[in-house]
């Protein structure tokens, strides 16, 4: 059971359950945050959080390893991680890791479902925001569950870009969103709350609850995390490149970002921003582009072997070039 209420640590935890703890046993973590917002791996963090509310309000701001959109936690806030190994293709699979939670959340009463590319929702309100991350097949998949938070917290602190809250058919980030409290057929706490819903999930799965202890040595090196990464400035905020290209687009699976600084005709720097999710790390492709000629065709050349689809989702390489050339 996971206690900790600081972000920096808790996402060192689960970063280290999902890349070294037992590669043959599955794990479920359920943990709560003080007040933050968690950024997605390959966010712009300045562009996604209102700086003087988070700086004025005391609100942490980390980075986790997944993809997607930036999300607020507070103390009403429930977060899941379920880390598994993958059978067969590896792909991000929302509906397939998720089937537990809203299995799960049923039996207390909540009539949910997945929606849209990654959110879980009630009456049409998002509650629950989905990310994914696949490494070395096993996989990472976690979320959060607004409980009992504050809204009116959550709609100040972030950014949402416009046409984000225009392609959800709504107004306002507020109005998008909801607790699950008030739809509880019995009212409990979150912490009564957390112990029922792992209760749940471990049934579902038809497994019996076992509690992992971490070793001595473990900790020291879940610390070690957070004093390397996700304590630094450098992992959660980082520096944006200077450019003088920047192209910005929303597609079906999540929005991509481009900056190019281009001089003397070659690309110098490249930056891609956005909340897709992908199993491949753009950083990979953003070094293909250094050196390279800023003209369609030689651009064609630097990634003509590289399977484009694995870093951002459904997208051709003839979309994605027409993307960076517009």
């Amino acid at each position: 059971m996971n206690n900790s209420n600081n972000p920096r640590y808790n996402l060192a935890l689960e970063e280290y359950a999902f890349k070294h703890l037992n590669r043959d046993n599955d794990y479920v973590i359920l943990w709560i945050n003080e007040p933050s917002i968690i950024i997605g791996k390959n966010q712009n963090t300045v562009e996604e959080v209102n700086s003087a509310f988070v700086k004025e309000n005391n609100i942490n701001v980390v980075r986790r390893i997944t993809g997607g959109g930036a999300v607020y936690h507070d103390l009403g806030n429930l977060n899941f991680s379920i880390i598994t190994s993958t059978n067969g293709v590896e792909k991000i699979d929302f509906k397939k890791y998720n089937i537990p939670i809203i299995k799960s959340l049923e039996k207390l009463g909540i009539q949910c479902e997945l929606s849209g590319r990654n959110d879980m929702t009630i009456d049409g309100k998002k509650f629950s925001g989905i990310a994914q991350s696949i490494w070395k097949k096993r996989v990472l998949n976690h979320g959060t569950l607004l409980f009992d938070s504050k809204l009116d917290v959550l709609s100040n602190a972030l950014n949402v870009k416009q046409d984000k809250i225009e392609s959800k058919g709504v107004k306002s980030v507020k109005s998008r969103v909801t607790n699950i409290r008030p739809y509880l057929t019995e009212d409990v706490d979150i912490l009564t709350f957390k112990e029922l819903l792992l209760k749940y999930i471990f049934e579902m799965e038809g497994q019996p609850l076992e509690e992992y202890k971490l070793k001595n040595e473990e900790l020291r090196d879940i610390q070690k995390l957070v004093d390397e990464k996700y304590g630094t400035w450098e992992w959660n905020y980082g520096e944006s490149p200077k450019f003088n290209y920047k192209n910005y687009k929303r597609f079906p699976f999540g929005a991509i970002e481009v900056r190019l600084q281009v001089v003397n005709g070659l690309i110098e720097d490249c930056k891609i921003y956005g909340d897709f999710f992908g199993t491949e790390d753009v950083e990979k492709l953003e070094n293909k582009f250094k050196g390279v000629k800023y003209e369609i065709d030689e651009v064609k050349k630097s990634i003509e072997d590289e399977p484009i689809e694995k870093y951002f989702g459904n997208i051709s390489k003839e979309e994605f070039l027409s993307f960076l050339f517009e």
